[in-house]
C-alpha cells in the first residue's frame, strides 16, 4: 500500500508539474507555438486558444481523478 501511495503522490507531482510547464509556455510562447501548429493544423487563433484550454482542463481533471483521489483515499485508509 506504501509502494502504490508514494507512486500516486509522485506521479500527481510530475503531473501537475507537466500542467504548469504547459501553462507557461502557452502563456509567454503563444505565438510560437500558433505558429508551430498552424504549419500542420489549419486553427484560428480563437480555435487554437480554446482547444489548449479545454485540454489542460481535462488534463487536469485526469490529474486529479487517477492520481490526486487515490493518493488521498489511500492516506486516509493507511
Amino acid at each position: 500500500m506504501e509502494l502504490i501511495r508514494d507512486v500516486l503522490g509522485w506521479s500527481a507531482l510530475i503531473n501537475y508539474a507537466v500542467l504548469i510547464w504547459w501553462f507557461l509556455v502557452f502563456r509567454f510562447a503563444r505565438d510560437w507555438m500558433y505558429g508551430f501548429h498552424g504549419k500542420w493544423f489549419k486553427l484560428t487563433p480563437e480555435n487554437f486558444d480554446a482547444i489548449h484550454y479545454a485540454a489542460m482542463a481535462f488534463y487536469k481533471l485526469c490529474i486529479f481523478v487517477f492520481n490526486l483521489a487515490p493518493y488521498l483515499a489511500l492516506r486516509i485508509a493507511a
